[in-house]
């Protein structure tokens, strides 16, 4: 896991911060776990949702199809996931 505690995103170079990237350097820019991070909005006290993305990829052998197969309460044994975040997820990988 990765511990961001201290330096969220917020602290980041605008540059580097995914919406901004987005908005700046285009979707392609963006690594999957910056584009997950996009949709779940946030993160948890121990990580941010870049990081929190990251966990969940990884859950999934960084593969979105696979992500996309996973049950709503797979999602939600993430630590920052819970039903809302988990069903917006779903959500976003059925389009």
């Amino acid at each position: 896991m990765i511990k961001e505690l201290r330096f969220g995103i917020k602290s980041w170079s605008e540059a580097d911060r995914p919406r901004e990237k987005l908005q700046i350097r285009g979707r392609e820019s963006l690594t999957d776990a910056e584009l997950l991070a996009i949709i779940i909005g946030s993160g948890n006290r121990e990580t941010t949702a870049v990081g929190l993305s990251q966990e969940i990829l990884n859950g999934a052998a960084n593969n979105l199809h696979e992500l996309g197969r996973k049950e709503l309460s797979e999602l939600m044994q993430f630590k920052g996931i819970g039903e809302a975040k988990a069903i917006t997820i779903a959500a976003a990988l059925e389009i």
